[in-house]
């Protein structure tokens, strides 16, 4: 079963999805360019003081999350871009039924119907 959206609106959300991918990739790399220390002000005048320990600690795992949240994201949205390449964007990968184009809008990278979900 082919894609039920126009060439003009495939085009339109292989640009937003190709849009959210460059962001994605310049958030990971813009995170993986700081230095540990980076994120951490002085919050004494002495090295080593335990709430600058405690803020450098959370703040690298803090970015560590983030960074998983947005490469689970660009491997969706490369998904979407691959789909819309082989002519099943806006199809559900459960049913086969045509995805509301007013999903796709908000959620470019769905996969099924909400009630799919």
């Amino acid at each position: 079963m082919k894609t039920y959206l126009s060439k003009d609106k495939l085009d339109k959300f292989k640009e937003q999805l190709l849009q959210m991918k460059k962001e994605n990739e310049d958030k990971i790399a813009e995170n993986q360019e700081q230095s540990p220390n980076d994120s951490v002000n002085e919050l004494a005048d002495y090295d080593n003081h335990p709430g600058d320990m405690g803020t450098e600690q959370f703040e690298q795992e803090r970015d560590a999350g983030l960074n998983l949240v947005r490469e689970e994201r660009l491997r969706e949205i490369d998904d979407a871009l691959e789909r819309i390449e082989n002519g099943t964007y806006g199809l559900s990968e459960k049913s086969g039924k045509p995805i509301p184009e007013e999903r796709l809008e908000v959620q470019p990278t769905a996969r099924y119907l909400v009630d799919e979900q």
